[in-house]
């Protein structure tokens, strides 16, 4: 299951919503819907994504939110280390293959990570040019 499909299943059943009438109010099949709620499609369309905030209603941060899990549930990723540090290459590859043996502990644990090193690059960015105090990107 993909982080968006997670989501709009656990919508479906909050507001008690069938699969079949949400599948004919987006103008997709059931069979459809049901597979990209299990994570075997890819991600969804923008207009995909309009039609499903829509059909609950959702606006705001809520909205912002649930693109935002679209844009992180393709379940067949791509990750290009050209140009990269040697290790990146090897953690890509080595990810690839041990993903599935990796606790839901293990996997939070590295997503932690990953938001510090992007909160890092995001104060980086923001740092103003020639501030001794602004942080410098280890790159």
């Amino acid at each position: 299951m993909t982080p968006f499909g997670e989501r709009v299943r656990q919508l479906r059943s909050e507001r008690g919503r069938m699969l079949k009438d949400m599948a004919a109010h987006l103008g997709v099949s059931s069979a459809y819907l049901s597979a990209l709620e299990r994570g075997e499609r890819g991600k969804p369309t923008w207009a995909l994504i309009q039609g499903v905030l829509q059909y609950f209603h959702i606006i705001w941060d809520e909205a912002d939110e649930l693109a935002r899990l679209a844009d992180f549930s393709d379940p067949k990723v791509k990750i290009d280390t050209a140009n990269t540090d040697p290790v990146a290459t090897l953690f890509a590859n080595r990810l690839a293959r041990e993903i599935r043996g990796l606790t839901s502990e293990e996997l939070h644990q590295m997503i932690a990570v990953l938001d510090q090193a992007q909160e890092r690059e995001r104060k980086a960015a923001c740092a103003i040019p020639g501030d001794a105090q602004a942080p410098v990107s280890p790159r």
